[in-house]
C-alpha cells in the first residue's frame, strides 16, 4: 500500500491498493473511520489512479462531511447500551453502575473502566444468545473471542471458534442476537448458500430486518472512542 494525499484545504489522505482481483480502478470512502482507499488493477498505472481520485474530489469532500463525527467517551456524554442512550454520569462507588438512562462510572480512567463493562456485558449476551443456538441447531461451538474488527461482526472458523465484535452491544438485543445465529448457522454450513440461510431461520427465526439494520446503522457503532484522543 502506498499513501498520498489530495491537495487542498485540509489535504485528504489517500490509501493507494493494488489488487489481483481488481479489474477498475475503484474509490471507497469509509463509513466507520474515513479512510479513503483507491484501488486498482495489478497493472494500472498509478498516475491514472490519482488522476480517477482527483476526478471525484468533490465527491470524496462531500462523502468526507456527510460522515458522522467520533464521540469521545466520557463523563457527561451518551452512549447506546443495548441501543438504548444513557448518560455516562459520575459514580460514587468503584463499580460501573446501569440505571434507568445512565450509567454511574468511577471519574478516574472513566473509559477505560466502561469499555471494560461494556465489553463483559458483550461477552455475557453473546455467549448465552450462541448457547442458546448452538443447541437449537445441535452443533457444539469451541470458544467465543470478542475483538473489536471493523469489516465483520462476527466469523466462524474450521475448528467451531466464534468471534464476535464487543460493540454489538450498542446494538438493539435483536441485533446481536441475530449475529449470533449467523454465525452459529456457520458451524453447520460454512457458506451463504441457501441451506446456510435455511438454518439460520429455523434457529433464529425472521433476521432480515435485523441484517438491515446492521446494513444501515451498523458504521454508527464505531463512533464511540475510548482511548485518549491523539
Amino acid at each position: 500500500m502506498e499513501q498520498h494525499s489530495l491537495p487542498g484545504s485540509p489535504p485528504v489522505p489517500i490509501t493507494l491498493r493494488r489488487s489481483a482481483r481488481a479489474r477498475r480502478i475503484t474509490l471507497r470512502v469509509s463509513r466507520i473511520d474515513g479512510r479513503v482507499t483507491l484501488t486498482l488493477p495489478l497493472r494500472a498505472p498509478k498516475a491514472d489512479a490519482l488522476d480517477f481520485a482527483r476526478s471525484r474530489e468533490d465527491w470524496i469532500r462531500r462523502s468526507l462531511a456527510r460522515r458522522p463525527g467520533l464521540v469521545q467517551v466520557a463523563i457527561g456524554v451518551e452512549i447506546p447500551v443495548e441501543g438504548v442512550m444513557h448518560r455516562i454520569v459520575p459514580g460514587t462507588g468503584r463499580g460501573v453502575v446501569p440505571g434507568v438512562g445512565q450509567i454511574a462510572v468511577p471519574e478516574a480512567a472513566a473509559p477505560a473502566r466502561l469499555q471494560a463493562w461494556l465489553r463483559e456485558r458483550a461477552r455475557e449476551r453473546l455467549t448465552a444468545a450462541a448457547d442458546h443456538y448452538a443447541a437449537a441447531l445441535g452443533r457444539p461451538y469451541g470458544r467465543i473471542t470478542l475483538r473489536d474488527t471493523r469489516s465483520r461482526w462476527g466469523s466462524c472458523s474450521w475448528q467451531g471458534a466464534l468471534m464476535f465484535s464487543w460493540r454489538l452491544v450498542f446494538a438493539p438485543p435483536g441485533v446481536l442476537r441475530y449475529v449470533a445465529a449467523h454465525e452459529v448457522a456457520h458451524l453447520a454450513h460454512m457458506d451463504h448458500s441457501r441451506a446456510f440461510w435455511a438454518a439460520v431461520e429455523r434457529i433464529h427465526g425472521p433476521w432480515a430486518h435485523m441484517r438491515d439494520w446492521l446494513r444501515v446503522n451498523g458504521h454508527e457503532l464505531h463512533r464511540y472512542r475510548f482511548e485518549p484522543p491523539s
